[in-house]
């Protein structure tokens, strides 16, 4: 009985429902009830692939790459200044002083000590007033840079030596470097240069024919080393 009362029941709602759908038929659709925003489904995080993992080095940025080398030319080193020509000393002029610088420098570069320069000194002063001389005697001499010239036989040059005893050629004996180096060659040859005087040294090298002429210019030879050292 009560189920035969349910069925009645369900049969007059669907009947009113049917009813009511079909007196609607002509009104608006109703919008759609919104579904509760905690009923919505979230997006599933998808796992980190690098989570646990070592991560690789980022890409460096265009703006991090190294720079390009400079296409400037690079600026040429300066050169070092040249050494200043020496003072004149004891009442010499500059080319006396430059010949004189010379014959110092050479006995440095031979490790030679002071005396022999002393010597050395001495000789181009009375051989010829520290001067690079010519000799008409031997005409090719003039025509190498000369500051004047003598008439000793065929002597040439700061220490009026000769091309016929063996000194050198002339061009050798015109050079005031090549002169002096030819120079202290024949004082190393005497045994006891060291022990004599220093005219003596000088005499066994030059066998002047005025061999006391040389100690005349001691003092001035040692005033003129000292301020080239």
């Amino acid at each position: 009985m009560s189920m035969l009362v349910a069925m009645g029941a369900l049969a007059v709602a669907v009947g009113g429902a049917v009813a009511m759908s079909g007196a609607d038929a002509g009104r608006p659709t109703a919008p759609p009830v919104a579904i509760d925003a905690a009923f919505e489904e979230k997006p599933t995080v998808p796992k980190a692939a690098t989570r646990g993992k070592v991560r690789a080095a980022p890409t460096p940025a265009a703006s991090a790459a190294v720079p390009a080398p400079s296409t400037k030319a690079a600026r040429p080193a300066r050169s070092s200044p040249r050494p200043r020509r020496p003072r004149p000393v004891a009442g010499l002029s500059q080319t006396q002083m430059n010949n004189a610088a010379v014959i110092v420098q050479v006995a440095q570069e031979r490790s030679l000590p002071r005396r022999a320069m002393l010597v050395a000194m001495m000789t181009g002063m009375q051989e010829s007033s520290l001067r690079n001389l010519a000799n008409p005697s031997v005409p090719a001499s003039l025509d190498r840079p000369n500051e004047g010239s003598g008439s000793n036989f065929d002597s040439l040059g700061v220490f009026q030596q000769r091309p016929s005893q063996g000194w050198g050629t002339v061009s050798e004996l015109m050079n005031p470097r090549y002169a002096a180096d030819a120079f202290y060659a024949r004082l190393l040859k005497v045994s006891d240069w060291e022990s004599r005087s220093l005219g003596a040294a000088a005499q066994a090298v030059q066998r002047s024919a005025v061999p006391g002429a040389y100690a005349e210019h001691e003092k001035r030879a040692a005033q003129i080393v000292d301020a080239l050292l």
